[in-house]
C-alpha cells in the first residue's frame, strides 16, 4: 500500500487547526497538528513530512524562525505559510526564509488543497531531475556534468561555480530560486561578501545566454533570480 504523504500542520487556534486537519484528512493527507512552534519543531524532529504548513503568528516561536530551524534541518522541505496579515513584507520575509507558498486567512480550502498539490507537483519534478545531466533551455544545451553550454552560434565550457548555479536555476526553470538557496547551496554561506560574488556569476551566466532572446535570468526583488525560458513557460 502506498504511503500517504505527511503534512505537518503547525497553528495556534485549535479549532481552526482541528478543521484544516479534518479537511486534509478527508483528501488522504496524513496530517500530524502542533500547537506552536516549539512543538512543531519538536513533531518536525519526529517525523518525516512531506510538507510543512506553518502559520506566521504563533506563541513561544513564530513561524519565520520555525522555518528557519527547519530549513536548517532539511533545506528541502515545501513550506507553505498560514496568516491573517496580507502586508508585502511579510510575504517577502515569507519567500526568504523559503516558503513555497502563502497563504492569506480566511481562504477557500479548496485553494489551499490547490496550492499543496502544485508545490509538491514541482518537487516531486525537482527531485526527478536530481539525476538529470542534459537540460535543454530555449536553443541552448546544457550538460552539467561537463558544465558545458551549447547554442548553435557559440559554446562555453563553465566554472564549476557557474554550472552548479546553473543548474539550480533550469531545475526551477521559471520558477524564482532565493538568493538565500542559492547561496546556502553553492557558496556554503550567506553574507555580503558571497551575495557579491554569486551576483558576478549571474552576470556571466546573462552574457553566455545572450543568444537567445527567449531565455533570461531576471532579478525579483527582494527574493531572487527566476530563469525564465519563453519556449517551455
Amino acid at each position: 500500500m502506498e504511503k500517504a504523504t505527511q503534512i505537518l500542520l503547525v497553528e495556534d487556534d485549535p479549532n481552526f487547526g482541528a478543521v484544516l486537519r479534518d479537511y486534509l484528512e478527508l483528501h488522504d493527507f496524513d496530517v500530524v497538528l502542533a500547537k506552536d512552534g516549539l512543538q512543531g519543531l519538536q513533531a518536525f524532529k519526529g517525523l518525516e513530512p512531506d510538507l510543512c504548513i506553518l502559520d506566521v503568528m504563533m506563541p513561544h516561536k513564530d513561524g519565520f524562525t520555525l522555518a528557519g530551524e527547519i530549513k536548517e534541518i532539511t533545506p528541502e522541505m515545501p513550506l507553505i505559510f498560514l496568516t491573517a496579515k496580507s502586508l508585502k513584507e511579510d510575504m517577502l520575509r515569507g519567500y526568504q526564509v523559503g516558503a513555497d507558498d502563502y497563504i492569506v486567512k480566511p481562504f477557500d480550502s479548496e485553494v489551499l488543497l490547490y496550492k499543496i498539490k502544485a508545490v509538491l507537483s514541482r518537487r516531486g519534478q525537482a527531485n526527478e531531475d536530481d539525476e538529470k545531466t542534459e537540460f535543454e533551455i530555449g536553443s541552448y544545451f546544457f550538460n552539467s556534468e561537463t558544465r558545458t553550454l551549447t547554442h548553435p552560434d557559440a559554446e562555453y565550457t563553465l566554472s564549476p561555480k557557474e554550472g552548479a548555479l546553473l543548474r539550480l536555476l533550469v531545475r526551477n526553470k521559471n520558477h524564482v530560486v532565493s538568493r538565500s538557496e542559492a547561496l546556502k547551496r553553492i557558496w556554503k554561506d550567506e553574507n555580503y561578501f558571497t551575495g557579491r560574488s554569486m551576483d558576478v556569476y549571474v552576470a556571466k551566466l546573462r552574457k553566455h545566454l545572450k543568444h537567445d532572446e527567449d531565455v533570461a535570468i531576471v532579478n525579483v526583488h527582494s527574493e531572487g533570480f527566476r530563469l525564465v525560458d519563453q519556449v517551455s513557460s
